[in-house]
């Protein structure tokens, strides 16, 4: 896909074991991608390069610059209020207007319904103006539980049976503001 900017992070890896009666569970090949103890949780691919962003999380199918697909996460925590009413679907269509690859296409848009959390999510195609390529942009809006995630994902068209699944898992694990006491137990902290 398009060159990254690169930024001076200072962040830590840190490698902890699991209690053994833990709570994580994720599917087969899988790792469980955490931010902000609980605010966004989702599975990805167990292979995937991880490259935290200055406001965001991207994996990609293949270390840089060997890449075929960007999955991009970042989320807002939300001041207290009710969110019930708040139009997701006219916000993606916003997003979808204001995208500055002017997608030639827009699909239809989805909605997920998951305990205390909305998410929609559509579908544009476009030419990457690097490459001159066709590529396809899906892009999904997640709110609840105090939580806001924006969350993209970027391939290229010829990829898109073998990629496609890797959205489908995301969507399906996708869990908002689920708040983790300890990592080593993978509990959730009481309300």
């Amino acid at each position: 896909m398009s060159k990254r900017k690169k930024h001076d992070l200072n962040w830590v890896k840190q490698t902890i074991e699991l209690a053994e009666d833990h709570n994580w569970k994720s599917q087969p090949n899988t790792r469980i991608f955490v931010a902000g103890r609980g605010a966004v949780r989702f599975d990805v691919p167990h292979d995937w390069h991880f490259e935290p962003q200055e406001n965001s999380f991207q994996f990609l199918d293949q270390k840089p610059p060997n890449d075929d697909c960007r999955l991009e996460v970042s989320y807002n925590l939300l001041p207290p209020a009710d969110w019930t009413d708040f139009p997701l679907r006219n916000l993606l269509k916003q997003v979808v207007e204001d995208d500055s690859r002017e997608p030639g296409e827009m699909g239809e848009i989805h909605q997920l319904k998951r305990q205390t959390a909305r998410i929609v999510w559509t579908q544009i195609a476009f030419i990457d103006p690097q490459e001159n390529r066709p590529a396809y942009s899906r892009i999904a809006i997640g709110l609840g539980s105090g939580v806001q995630c924006l969350i993209t994902f970027d391939y290229w068209v010829d990829d898109a049976e073998r990629v496609t699944p890797v959205w489908d898992m995301v969507m399906s694990s996708l869990v908002l503001g689920l708040f983790i006491r300890d990592p080593r137990t993978g509990f959730a902290l009481p309300d």
